[in-house]
């Protein structure tokens, strides 16, 4: 098993892409804390990996709370042995232009994603470099973190700090033995696109139909949305990896749409 005896938190794992990741995870060894701002629907994705012969815990937290992001991950460390995982997956989408967007909504966005993603390194960074068996780090990005959309200002903002947050972390990061690395999906189907895509279809006067195969299906090669199977393959890929010839990368999962 490719994660057996390693520990990791998954962010955000409540539902959707980051409960995929966790399922695969736990699939593979690992034990497993889930993190989400909905508490029960944390404890309730540990049941199922638990059900499942896994061992999991699901704990509430706000990724944008210091105090809440190191008292979770001390938990998690006290009640596994440590830390060796941590995917950074919380964040949520808000459409408006640079010109329209609140600061209070700016704000929202960069809390989520980057304050989330900083504070929640920072507290397995503490774990992974006083156990001395280093670990990984996985950032969700986008491909939002390499270029830019229209109505998706913060969004896109906060994805690009996630990128040097990741460069910067595999370097201080290498004489611990710690890698990080970056995810960077294109659309994937789940209830975050779902919840936009008649905002936007309305905002840009097209059909929803035009809107998926015009807009966001447009730049890839087949067409095709990016699944929550793909993300959590390659977020296994990466925390498996047996060394760090493999740090500070941002990987592009979006059917060819950025080959940067």
């Amino acid at each position: 098993m490719k994660l057996a005896g390693k520990v990791a938190l998954v962010t955000g794992a409540g539902g959707g892409l980051g409960a995929a990741i966790a399922r695969a995870y736990s699939a593979e060894g690992a034990r497993v804390a889930i993190a989400d701002l909905d508490a029960a629907a944390a404890e309730n994705m540990a049941g199922q990996l638990r059900a499942a012969g896994g061992e999991a815990m699901g704990l509430g937290m706000d990724v944008t709370s210091e105090t809440l992001v190191t008292q979770g991950i001390d938990a998690i460390a006290a009640k596994f042995g440590g830390i060796d995982i941590l995917v950074s997956n919380a964040g949520f989408q808000h459409l408006d232009t640079i010109a329209d967007v609140s600061f209070e909504n700016w704000k929202r966005i960069l809390a989520v994603h980057l304050d989330g993603g900083f504070l929640t390194t920072r507290a397995c960074l503490r774990h992974m470099y006083a156990q001395g068996r280093g670990g990984s780090i996985i950032l969700m990005g986008s491909v939002h973190s390499k270029e830019a959309s229209v109505s998706k200002g913060p969004y896109v903002v906060a994805k690009h700090g996630l990128l040097g947050l990741c460069r910067t972390v595999a370097k201080e990061g290498a004489a611990h033995g710690v890698r990080a690395n970056l995810i960077c999906p294109g659309f994937v189907r789940t209830a975050l696109i779902e919840n936009q895509i008649s905002e936007l279809a309305a905002r840009m006067k097209l059909s929803e139909a035009q809107l998926i195969s015009d807009v966001y299906l447009k730049a890839t090669v087949d067409g095709e949305f990016t699944t929550v199977a793909d993300i959590a393959e390659v977020a296994l890929f990466l925390a498996a990896f047996p060394s760090a010839a493999l740090t500070g990368q941002s990987i592009n999962v979006s059917h060819g749409w950025n080959m940067g």
